[in-house]
């Protein structure tokens, strides 16, 4: 009989108890508008991204919250008979601020900036669908099964995930739940005859950028390469690898697009190569198809006569 994995960050069905999981064993952590988890260290901003924040323990999946629940803190005790000087009332109060005259012109407040354009509310039929791709709209989850798409129902959340004093839940409804695990249960308020895969594959008013910082480690056998960009978006992103150059078509949840061919110094095996996508980069692991040392990661960087030295060991 198929269960729900209950661990935070899975939520997978299964039926071998011996299955892998992947999760977070900790409850997650909101702080002065940080996002993270208690077990491990990223923190970010937005919602989305701590949604994207990779699992961190490797175990079994189950079906029963083994989440320790925390005791209630217990009182100090008081004495019941001591004695305490109530003072003087005149004494007990702060001395008066003096008022500070106002100004009849008034600071104008700073405009709204204008919110950045929607992305269309249907998926391209000319674009590709693979199997696996998770549904865009926020508290719907549901994955692409492949066939035909007769009969889908979106149930989702059009708004913005609220969380203020201990309370949760989105702006488009009104129910608030205190556990983040009753949250993340809550369910849509709207729903749609479709699911959202894909979207247009494109944003209108999308900035293009023209570069990236990186920084790269190597051990004897692999390049591990890391491009800094946040908020890419992991159903768009398109990442071939060649044997001498990776080629990129990265678009963000903010409206950027960075598409370039990635020129390496080296060559690597394309078919041994992978990468992975974090909330603020992407990750590269290169195979090095002959196992020479790097000075540097892209064959236009410039090169030292210390980067020289190093390449010209690696070859000998």
């Amino acid at each position: 009989m198929a269960k729900k994995c209950v661990h935070k960050g899975c939520g997978k069905t299964y039926e071998d108890e011996n299955e892998e999981c992947v999760y977070h064993p900790g409850p997650p952590v909101f702080h002065e508008g940080q996002k993270g988890w208690k077990c491990c260290k990223p923190r970010v901003l937005t919602f989305d991204e701590f949604l994207a924040i990779p699992p961190c323990t490797t175990g079994t999946h189950s079906d029963v919250d083994d989440t320790p629940v925390p005791e209630p803190a217990q009182a100090p005790d008081v004495p019941t008979d001591t004695h305490v000087e109530l003072g003087s009332l005149e004494e007990s109060l702060p001395a008066p601020v003096p008022r500070i005259p106002t100004s009849q012109s008034a600071t104008p407040k700073p405009a709204a900036s204008p919110k950045p354009p929607e992305e269309s509310e249907d998926d391209d039929p000319s674009l590709e669908l693979k199997e696996g791709m998770t549904c865009r709209r926020k508290g719907c989850g549901k994955k692409f099964e492949g066939g035909s798409r007769d009969g889908e129902s979106c149930v989702h959340h059009p708004g913005a995930p609220i969380f203020h004093e201990g309370s949760k839940g989105w702006s488009c409804c009104k129910r608030r739940v205190l556990e983040f695990d009753q949250f993340m249960n809550i369910e849509g308020c709207k729903t749609k005859d479709r699911h959202l895969f894909v979207g247009s594959g494109k944003k209108s008013g999308e900035e293009k950028v023209e570069t990236v910082r990186h920084d790269f480690y190597q051990t004897g056998t692999s390049v591990i390469a890391s491009l800094y960009l946040k908020k890419i978006d992991k159903e768009s992103a398109r990442v071939a690898f060649h044997a001498d150059h990776v080629d990129l078509d990265l678009r963000t949840s903010d409206s950027k697009r960075y598409a370039t061919e990635f020129p390496l110094f080296s060559t690597i095996k394309p078919e041994d190569s992978k990468f992975r996508i974090l909330g603020t980069k992407l990750e590269l692991t290169l195979v090095k198809a002959d196992g020479a040392a790097w000075p540097v990661l892209r064959s236009d960087d410039k090169l030292t006569g210390e980067m020289i030295q190093v390449g010209r060991a690696g070859r000998a």
